[in-house]
């Protein structure tokens, strides 16, 4: 079973920017497209960004494009999101997920991943 551990949330202002780490413990982190997802308080959990196996390709929602960034670091099974210029609609909880098939490309759908982390929350005020 993989085990995905958030970090790096906090409250900031708006503009600000955080960085988001997800530490995998799972020995083939490189062969599986990883992904961020975001619920805001009342609100249905939303995609934000993925990055697939290889780190290829990077897809996020327009949201957020321009602003985040997703990256990986296959030395260490961790997984990154580069939150600049941030908004109030930003606040949220932040999870991160593994896909469930390896050497999937270009997911977007929560039902294509079946391993999350706890989340980690992101305040951010004006």
């Amino acid at each position: 079973q993989v085990q995905l551990v958030e970090s790096g949330g906090g409250s900031v202002q708006a503009g600000d920017s955080l960085r988001l780490s997800c530490a995998a413990s799972i020995v083939t982190f490189s062969k599986y497209t990883m992904a961020w997802f975001r619920q805001a308080p009342g609100k249905e959990r939303q995609f934000v960004a993925q990055i697939d196996w290889d780190g290829g390709n990077e897809v996020y929602a327009d949201s957020v494009r321009g602003r985040f960034t997703i990256s990986r670091d296959k030395a260490d099974d961790t997984l990154y999101l580069q939150m600049n210029k941030l908004e109030r609609e930003d606040t949220a909880m932040y999870y991160c997920a593994s896909h469930r098939t390896p050497f999937k490309r270009g997911s977007t759908s929560q039902s294509d991943f079946d391993s999350w982390g706890r989340g980690t929350q992101v305040t951010v005020s004006s």
